[in-house]
């Protein structure tokens, strides 16, 4: 995830689909206000500000890989405001943690993260023991339609020369590998599913500030004087297949995992 060059502003701008799952996320945690909480791909901070506010006697860490999200987190969200919320830069897959919280959580990062094994390990390092961890993330089958709209627009001449021998970036795993990974990593499995999510765009320019945002995998492949017209094309070719509603909204249909597990010792 770091090696993106990450406008943190203009992810927090078109960041409100994640942000709305995050706070029905927080909501599952059922928390008591003094729980010790590791937020992993904490990017802008706004969620893990979010917890903060709910655990007052409690405390949480925000970690990320990318420098400008720590930065621009760190000045939103400041230790003299929030004294009980910090932001660390960290990668996910490699935590330095010992048995330091009761609670990790996490919102619409881990897919990023080819590795998931070492997530899971470094997480379970990470908690006390019976802590717990609630995390969600892109499952199996997530955004298949802005999938197919982008292997239509990369097969074009214009767009594909820059494509040559790219790999997927992203892991959207199916419940029973996730599954088994958490079992061989020492949790107790409470839940694993796969859930559908709706993700609501305002209009087609609310669709572009997502993939401009989000979608840098793909983006930064391409040259910048060329990179606007490229997220037009993807824009134009999703909302042929899945046209905006009555109302003017695009509809994006996404796929979490949700995973509940705890550390039993």
């Amino acid at each position: 995830m770091s090696r993106y060059s990450w406008n943190a502003e203009d992810y927090e701008r078109n960041s409100q689909g994640q942000q709305k799952w995050a706070r029905e996320l927080i909501g599952k945690l059922s928390l008591k206000g003094t729980e010790k909480i590791l937020d992993l791909g904490c990017g802008d901070g706004k969620v893990s500000a979010e917890i903060a506010r709910s655990v007052g006697k409690g405390s949480v860490t925000g970690i990320d890989s990318s420098r400008s999200m720590i930065a621009l987190a760190s000045e939103k969200y400041p230790s003299e405001i929030y004294p009980n919320l910090s932001f660390r830069v960290m990668d996910a897959s490699r935590l330095s943690f010992e048995e330091c919280f009761d609670v990790v959580f996490s919102n619409a990062a881990l897919h990023w993260v080819k590795n998931q094994k070492l997530v899971v390990e470094g997480v379970f390092r990470s908690l006390k023991p019976e802590g717990k961890v609630l995390l969600q993330m892109g499952g199996k089958g997530n955004a298949r339609y802005i999938l197919a709209a982008l292997e239509e627009i990369l097969s074009e001449p214009e767009w594909q020369p820059y494509f040559s021998e790219f790999e997927f970036p992203f892991v959207f795993p199916d419940t029973l590998d996730y599954e088994t990974l958490l079992s061989e990593s020492g949790f107790k499995v409470n839940r694993v599913e796969l859930i559908p999510k709706d993700m609501e765009h305002a209009g087609r320019h609310g669709l572009e500030g997502w993939i401009r945002s989000t979608w840098l995998p793909y983006l930064e492949r391409v040259p910048d004087n060329k990179r606007e017209r490229f997220i037009e094309a993807i824009t134009a070719r999703y909302i042929e297949h899945v046209p905006m509603d009555l109302n003017g909204k695009v509809h994006v249909a996404m796929v979490r995992l949700e995973v509940e597990a705890g550390k039993v010792t």
